[in-house]
């Protein structure tokens, strides 16, 4: 097609006594992104294929300056841009970077389950966790455990049993774990196990027990959070932390815990006496077996952060 203003200057001339046309369709055929468009794809184009787009290209225009205004389009969240047909041109509405940027958020949202846990899960990054002498060895242990899942996620790998005192930061630990895996495009529940006891027991009355159990039992990735904080019944005990423990340990399902209690106290001092003051050791050994399993150790230090 020859020069692309003389065409468009000559579809023009050739509609001169249509006043009104002629006003919509000025500021369009001298627009920078259409000649542009039009310069661009010209060997593309015929004549009359321009002149049968006049509504395609004023629709663009339109649209375009609706969009870079912020206001209501005809596609919301999209922008519109130039296309050829069949030496036609159309116009075709591709995702806006902040529409991307949305959904790729929600879909990082998506993979960190968070059931009951406090909202500074959603910001916990790894940037903000001053690693400081008292907590870099739980730090590196996390990386650690991040860069083996990445390496091979169908190998079984064991995550970290996060014991310390209160407000150290084992709950940050665990959020900025599954915040990082989630960067990756890995899912992660996390899961205050205190809470989800009461709606354990909440969901027998609401004949929904099964389905919560294996929403959480077969997460790829688990965490329990503040185990031992309550105290803990002899069926949360055996029917719901020893079904995940059984079910996680068979299918070697990476499994984290946060606790004040170190492993023997856990044991000894939570696990193995029932809430009718009974000791059970035998029990709170078959737990602690599992638990030792499924994750490694890590003692967590220092001053109580809730409180700076």
């Amino acid at each position: 097609m020859e020069n692309i203003r003389e065409v468009l200057k000559e579809l023009m001339s050739k509609r001169q006594l249509d006043t009104k046309f002629q006003d919509l369709m000025t500021p369009v055929y001298e627009d920078a992104d259409v000649l542009k468009f039009c310069e661009e794809h010209k060997n593309e184009l015929s004549t009359d294929g321009v002149a049968r787009s006049a509504s395609k290209l004023y629709e663009y225009v339109q649209e375009r300056d609706k969009y870079n205004r912020n206001e209501p389009t005809l596609m919301p969240g999209y922008q519109p841009i130039l296309i050829v047909n069949n030496h036609m041109i159309e116009v075709s509405y591709q995702p806006s970077k902040k529409l991307l940027a949305n959904e790729k958020q929600r879909a990082f949202n998506m993979r960190v389950k968070a059931v009951n846990m406090p909202k500074m899960i959603r910001r916990a990054r790894f940037d903000d966790f001053f690693p400081d002498q008292d907590r870099q060895t739980a730090l590196t242990a996390a990386l650690n455990f991040i860069q083996a899942y990445e390496k091979d996620p169908h190998q079984f790998h064991k995550g970290l049993y996060l014991t310390g005192s209160f407000g150290v930061g084992k709950t940050y630990l665990l959020g900025a774990i599954a915040n990082e895996l989630a960067t990756q495009g890995y899912e992660s529940t996390l899961v205050h196990f205190p809470s989800f006891a009461v709606e354990m027991k909440n969901a027998i009355g609401e004949n929904n027990l099964a389905e919560k159990l294996n929403l959480v039992k077969k997460a790829p990735i688990l965490m329990l959070d503040d185990v031992g904080a309550d105290a803990m019944s002899s069926w949360v005990r055996d029917e719901v932390l020893g079904v995940i423990l059984e079910y996680r340990m068979q299918n070697e399902l990476p499994t984290f815990f946060s606790s004040n209690f170190s492993m023997p106290q856990l044991e000894t001092e939570h696990l193995q006496i029932n809430q009718r003051g009974e000791s059970e050791p035998l029990k709170a050994k078959r737990l602690m077996e599992r638990i030792k399993f499924l994750a490694t150790e890590v003692t967590m230090v220092g001053v109580n952060r809730r409180q700076k």
